[in-house]
């Protein structure tokens, strides 16, 4: 299979006193999109930043701003909205993105499968929460882009299943390395991998120094890649250098040419999700 390369440029965490890299402004999350368009990605995990300040913001007309410059020069590419419980727990909030319509409405949201614990943050994200999100992309025709820390997610999203909250087909990113999680070990990625629902597309994502090691398994096991400054702000383990997006996505086609493994287009990876396709500027309406 041709491999998904998820791109994650912005996160909720980098600032610019941690790296002058990671884009906050509108236009600078929008120009690294482009840039990493001409890379090559699969897909956009999208982090609104409130102007100015660069806090993180579940606000609709910021993506909706986010969304719109995208497409206008990747109209295929699939986007996805953070509905994060990382800095907001009340329902409307984290789910006002999904009421965007149109050309602006995403393809795909964001679904944390539990609450957990990070370093210094909690995210919390009740049940009644959880499956409210769900529903309501559902109906929207909104994918949800199912996110696994460890390996109670997954046995709650087999729940899920089980109960017609989730729908096939699945697509679930796998994120190894919280301190609080499923680490970046052979082991804990086997019992995550074990319990995956049949036939489910997915992707790895190794926190901070994991980043690399985990992009490579990825590729090598056929899985998908998530990659970018939300993840990993150090192109070294050794935290002298610190890194680009560019440099990241890069160095995950280094790895894919290794392998022999393509990037999968949008449209492929609309297909086998069933999104909506889209049509690029050159193609009949």
């Amino acid at each position: 299979m041709n491999l998904i390369v998820n791109f994650a440029p912005t996160g909720m965490v980098p600032t610019r006193e941690m790296t002058p890299h990671v884009p906050l402004e509108i236009n600078e999350i929008v120009e690294q999109v482009h840039q990493a368009t001409e890379i090559g990605i699969t897909l956009v995990h999208l982090h609104a930043r409130r102007p100015g300040s660069g806090e993180p913001s579940h606000d609709p007309a910021i993506y909706g701003r986010l969304i719109e410059a995208i497409r206008s020069f990747a109209p295929e590419l699939v986007i996805c909205v953070s509905l994060s419980g990382r800095s907001v727990q009340d329902l409307e909030a984290r789910a006002a993105p999904l009421a965007l319509d149109g050309d602006l409405r995403p393809d795909m949201g964001s679904l944390t499968l539990s609450s957990l614990n990070f370093s210094r943050q909690a995210s919390l994200n009740a049940p009644d929460v959880i499956q409210a999100l769900a529903r309501r992309m559902r109906q929207r025709g909104i994918a949800p882009e199912l996110e696994v820390f460890d390996l109670g997610m997954l046995n709650y999203a087999r729940y899920l299943i089980r109960k017609q909250v989730l729908h096939p087909p699945f697509y679930f990113n796998l994120l190894l390395g919280n301190v609080a999680g499923a680490q970046a070990d052979p082991l804990h990625l086997a019992a995550l991998l074990r319990e995956l629902p049949e036939e489910a597309l997915w992707s790895l994502a190794g926190l901070g120094s994991a980043q690399t090691a985990i992009s490579a398994i990825a590729v090598a096991l056929g899985g998908g890649v998530r990659i970018g400054l939300e993840d990993n702000i150090w192109l070294d383990a050794g935290r002298t250098r610190l890194a680009t997006n560019r440099q990241l996505l890069e160095r995950v086609h280094s790895l894919a040419a290794i392998h022999e493994r393509s990037v999968m287009p949008p449209r492929e990876f609309r297909e086998r999700l069933g999104l909506k396709t889209r049509c690029t500027p050159h193609s009949p309406v």
